[in-house]
C-alpha cells in the first residue's frame, strides 16, 4: 500500500529535532523512545517493534539500532501488537487496526463505549476488545466484522488473554472476577471470582492448561481452570501490586512486573519456582515480550527505554548502558575522536567527519577517559579490566590493565598523559597506572580514598600531582552523605577533605576550583586556595550527572536528568545560560580550543554544540 502525503507529512513531522543549538548528533537513540512505551513485541526475525503515547511506530534491530519510524496517532489510550508483530491495534471511543509495517491505518472500528483492553487471537485473525460497560467483543481482523458481543460484567474489563490454540477467551472484570468463554460459541466456562483486588493482566501458558492473572493485592494468581475455581499458587513478591504477567511461547517460563519496577522470571510458576529477577527500568512497567524462540525478553514503560534481557542468563542485552550512565571523552589528534559508552560498547566518531571509526565495537565499556595529549584512550570493560589504546593510525591496543573486582568506575588522565587513574566502587579504591610502563601494575594505589565512601568520581589536577576522589556514603557513617578528598598523590597524603557526596568531579584548568556534582541537586564549586566551599549552586531540578570547565575557565558546566544544560560563571557563581535538550545528560566533554561542547546523553547520542551559540542565544 503506497503511504498517503498526509501520512508520509506525518511521518516526517514526527523525526525528532535538535535544539538549534545542537551543530551535530553523533549515534543513533538505541531502544529509546520519545514517549512512555506502551507496547512492545518481536517479530519472528529478531527485530522488535514499539508503540509509545505520542503514537511513534518504531521498528528496532536485534542490537537497538532504528530501522523506520512512523507516525500512526496520539489520541489512543491502548495498544496491543498481534503475535506475529504486523498488526497493531489501538483504542479510545474506537477500536482501530494498523499495519505495523508501514504504518498504514487499516479500520476504525466505532465501538458503544470506551475500549479498556485489547487482546489479539494466536493466529491474529481475530482481535477482542473490553469495554468500560463491562463487554467483551470480538472483530474479524480482515473484514473488521462483528463476530461476537458478550456482555461479561456490570463493570469495566481490564484484562483479555486467548489460550495458544485460541479455543478460549479469558476476561478479567474490575468487579474482581476472571470468566472464561469459548471463543467460537461466546458460552461462559467458568467464573474465577477468588481475587481481593484489581486484576492487571491475564497470559494462558502453551498448552492452555494454566492461567495466570497478575493483581493488584501483592501476588500473581496460577489457576488450573479446567480443574478447579480457586488458584493453585500464589505468587507473591515484596512489591505492592503485580502489573504485567505473560508467558514464554514455549510455555517454559512466566514473566511477571510489579509496581517496584522489577521482572521475576518464573521457571515453574505452579510450584513458585524463580529463575531470575531483572531490574534496572527506573519508572512504571507497561509491557512485556518474549521473543519466539524465548531466548529473549523486552520490558518497556514510563522510563522510555527498552531494555532486553537474555531469559537465560538474566542479563540485560541490549537497551540502556547496563554498566552506569553514559560517559564520555575527547581526544584531540591530527584526526579527533569522539569515544562513547552509551550504547554499552565502545563506540567512536571521527569529531571530523562523524564517521564510525576504530576502534569503535570494539568490547564492553563502562566508562572512558582519553588523554589532552591525544596519545591514550582508556576504556573499562564490564570485568576488572581496563583496554588501554595507544593511538596510532589504526588506534591499537597496547595492553591491558586489571584491578579489583567489577564494577570499575571513573577514569582519569593527568594533563600530560604520563598517568592514568580510576575510582574503583567496589573497594574505595583509587588505582593510578603509567600508561607508557611496560608493567601493567599500578604505581600507586590510594586506599580509603573517598573516607569510606563508594567512589563514583576521579579527577586529576592540572599539576599532575593532586588527584580527588569522591563518593557517596551509602552507610552514613560520619553523619554525612558522601565526601571528596583530594590528594597529593606523590606525598601520599590528603590536602582536604570536604563534606559533601559526589558523583562526578572536574577541576578548573587554572586549577584553583574543583566542582562535583552533589546528591541534592546543588553543584558544590570548592575553592581550593582557601579549602573551602565557594559556592553551592542550585537550580536543577533532578539528579545532576557531569560537571565540567570551559577550556578558558570561565565558566562552569553542569547537566542532568532534568535534560538541561546550565553555564555559571566560575567567580561570582552566577548563573549565566540555561538551555533544555532531548535527553538527560550525563557527561560532558571538550574540545581543547573552545569552539565545541560534547553531551553524552541519555538516550546513547551524543550532541556537539557549539560553545559560543550556547552563549549567545
Amino acid at each position: 500500500m503506497t503511504p498517503s502525503p498526509v501520512a508520509e507529512l506525518l511521518s516526517r513531522e514526527a523525526e525528532p529535532r535538535n535544539s538549534p543549538l545542537v551543530a551535530r548528533t553523533f549515534g543513533e537513540a538505541r531502544l529509546h523512545t520519545d514517549g512512555d512505551v506502551c507496547a512492545v513485541a518481536f517479530a519472528p526475525d529478531g527485530t522488535i517493534r514499539s508503540i509509545d503515547e505520542t503514537g511513534i511506530l518504531l521498528h528496532w534491530n536485534a542490537g537497538g539500532r532504528r530501522l523506520t519510524r512512523h507516525y500512526l496517532s496520539d489520541l489512543e489510550t491502548l495498544w496491543a501488537f498481534s503475535p506475529d508483530a504486523g498488526t497493531l491495534a489501538s483504542g479510545n471511543d474506537d477500536l482501530l487496526l494498523w499495519d505495523a509495517i508501514d504504518g498504514q491505518l487499516l479500520a476504525r472500528i466505532p465501538q458503544p463505549s470506551w475500549v479498556t483492553a485489547i487482546a489479539f487471537s494466536p493466529d491474529g485473525r481475530t482481535v477482542a476488545s473490553g469495554h468500560d460497560d463491562g463487554s467483551v467483543r470480538l472483530f474479524d481482523v480482515a473484514t473488521h466484522r462483528l463476530v461476537g458481543d458478550v456482555p461479561a460484567f456490570t463493570k469495566p474489563v481490564s484484562a483479555l488473554a486467548f489460550t495458544p490454540n485460541g479455543d478460549r477467551i479469558a476476561a478479567a472484570g474490575e468487579v474482581r472476577a476472571i470468566k472464561i468463554y469459548d471463543a467460537a460459541t461466546h458460552k461462559e466456562l467458568r467464573n474465577l471470582a477468588s481475587h481481593t483486588d484489581r486484576i492487571a493482566a491475564l497470559s494462558w501458558n502453551a498448552d492452555g492448561t494454566i492461567l495466570v492473572s497478575a493483581e493488584w493485592d501483592t501476588s500473581a494468581r496460577v489457576w488450573r481452570p479446567g480443574e478447579s475455581d480457586e488458584p493453585i499458587m500464589l505468587l507473591n513478591g515484596a512489591a505492592d501490586q503485580v502489573v504485567l504477567a505473560t508467558f514464554s511461547p514455549d510455555g517454559q517460563l512466566l514473566a511477571t512486573a510489579d509496581s517496584d519496577d522489577s521482572i521475576t522470571l518464573w521457571s515453574n510458576p505452579a510450584a513458585a519456582t524463580v529463575r531470575s529477577t531483572l531490574r534496572g527500568h527506573a519508572a512504571e512497567l507497561r509491557t512485556l515480550a518474549f521473543s519466539h524462540d524465548g531466548s529473549r525478553l523486552a520490558t518497556a514503560g514510563n522510563d522510555r527505554v527498552i531494555h532486553v534481557w537474555d531469559t537465560a542468563t538474566g542479563k540485560l542485552v541490549a537497551g540502556p548502558n547496563q554498566h552506569g550512565k553514559h560517559q564520555l571523552a575527547y581526544s584531540p589528534g591530527a584526526v579527533p575522536l569522539i569515544a562513547s559508552t552509551g550504547a554499552s560498547r565502545l563506540n567512536v566518531w571521527s569529531a571530523t567527519t562523524g564517521e564510525e571509526v576504530p576502534p569503535s565495537g570494539d568490547g564492553p565499556a563502562a566508562a572512558v577517559a582519553a588523554s589532552a595529549d591525544g596519545r591514550w584512550i582508556a576504556v573499562a570493560s564490564d570485568d576488572h579490566t581496563i583496554r588501554l589504546y595507544y593511538r596510532t593510525s589504526d588506534v591499537s591496543v597496547a595492553r591491558v590493565l586489571e584491578a579489583t573486582k567489577p564494577p570499575l568506575g571513573a577514569l582519569a588522565f593527568s594533563p600530560n598523559g604520563e598517568h592514568l587513574a580510576m575510582a574503583s566502587q567496589s573497594d574505595g579504591l583509587v588505582w593510578i597506572w603509567n600508561p607508557a610502563s611496560p608493567q601493567a601494575d599500578p604505581e600507586l594505589i590510594l586506599i580509603e580514598a573517598a573516607d569510606g565512601c563508594t567512589l563514583e568520581a576521579v579527577a586529576v589536577h592540572p599539576n599532575g600531582q593532586f588527584v580527588a576522589a569522591g563518593g557517596v556514603d551509602v552507610l552514613s557513617t560520619g553523619e554525612r552523605d558522601g565526601a571528596v578528598c583530594v590528594w597529593d598523590v606523590p606525598a601520599k597524603k590528603k590536602l582536604h577533605v570536604f563534606d559533601d557526596a559526589a558523583t562526578a568531579l572536574a577541576f578548573d584548568p587554572h586549577g584553583r576550583f574543583l566542582a562535583g556534582a552533589g546528591l541534592e541537586d546543588k553543584v558544590f564549586l570548592w575553592d581550593l586556595q582557601r579549602g573551602e566551599l565557594a559556592f553551592a549552586l542550585e537550580g536543577h531540578q533532578e539528579r545532576i550527572h557531569c560537571v565540567g570547565f570551559t577550556p578558558d575557565g570561565n565558566y562552569l558546566v553542569s547537566g542532568g536528568d532534568d535534560c538541561t544544560l546550565r553555564l555559571w560563571d566560575v567567580l561570582s557563581g552566577r548563573l549565566v545560560v540555561v538551555r533544555e535538550f532531548d535527553s538527560p545528560i550525563q557527561s560532558l566533554a571538550f574540545d581543547p580550543a573552545g569552539a565545541f561542547l560534547y553531551t553524552g546523553n541519555g538516550n546513547t547520542t551524543v550532541h556537539e554544540i557549539s560553545i559560543a551559540g550556547l552563549l549567545d542565544d
